[in-house]
């Protein structure tokens, strides 16, 4: 038995998210669906973390054990060409020790949300940014957001549906910045609860719009209500960029 281990890359617009759900396909299904066809051994994707339906992923870490013996490139070739015409693909594939986990392994995950702030509508990045035509004031939410660095709880930012046991969480980094057209905005933790980033995002969006003032995201952290949530924010625009690991970050 190997333990191999996949980095996925995948569009989230046809999914209802990664994992398996009863209602709609999954990326974790066409990864598991994928590797049936190729091993002909029904195994189970263990991910670094959750995507909702819609959200993207530059580089989701997953693994999987395998007892036919294969070379990593070779089983990342043939799982891809049976992954076709999914708009998922392994971008990356290794073996490592058997008591690697890809969840339980992970010291930290990074999201990336994309804001195209133009008038035009978008052609080529429709369904994988947040479209606001109004001018934003991307400095004035980068200094906003930094009230939510630090350890709190987030219960404002949470979604109801939440499962996490505490909304207590460490951010370590939240950035907002402007490259042109687009403002971006840069997310890592150890973890995050569910609608999280997109919740935060959409806040500070309010204050790039001037709806909110500077001051009001703190307000809304401190009250830990749900009720106090300015704005979700949709999940076309976030993509997951990156799982950390000891083993792979001290290198």
């Amino acid at each position: 038995m190997a333990r191999f281990v996949l980095t996925l890359e995948f569009d989230g617009t046809p999914f209802m998210g990664l994992q398996r759900q009863a209602h709609g396909p999954t990326v974790q299904q066409a990864v598991e669906e994928a590797i049936l066809a190729v091993t002909g051994e029904d195994v189970r994707l263990h991910v670094a973390g959750r995507t909702d339906a819609g959200v993207h992923a530059l580089a989701m870490r997953g693994h999987v054990d395998v007892e036919k013996p294969f070379a990593p490139f070779r089983l990342m070739e043939a799982v891809n060409a049976k992954l076709r015409p999914d708009p998922v693909a392994v971008i990356a594939c290794e073996q490592k020790p058997g008591d690697w986990h890809a969840r339980f392994s992970c010291t930290g995950r990074s999201y990336l949300y994309r804001i195209a702030n133009r008038r035009a509508p978008l052609a080529l990045d429709r369904g994988r940014m947040w479209h606001l035509a109004r001018p934003l004031d991307d400095r004035a939410m980068h200094r906003s957001a930094q009230a939510l660095v630090g350890r709190h709880d987030f219960t404002t930012f949470r979604s109801a549906h939440c499962q996490s046991a505490s909304a207590v969480k460490s951010l370590d980094r939240l950035e907002v910045r402007r490259e042109g057209d687009e403002v971006l905005i840069e997310a890592e933790a150890r973890s995050f609860l569910h609608h999280q980033v997109r919740s935060m995002v959409g806040c500070i969006a309010l204050v790039g719009m001037g709806r909110w003032s500077e001051g009001e995201i703190a307000a809304a952290l401190a009250a830990r209500d749900r009720q106090r949530l300015g704005l979700n924010a949709p999940p076309h625009g976030l993509y997951f960029v990156k799982a950390h690991y000891p083993d792979e970050d001290a290198t």
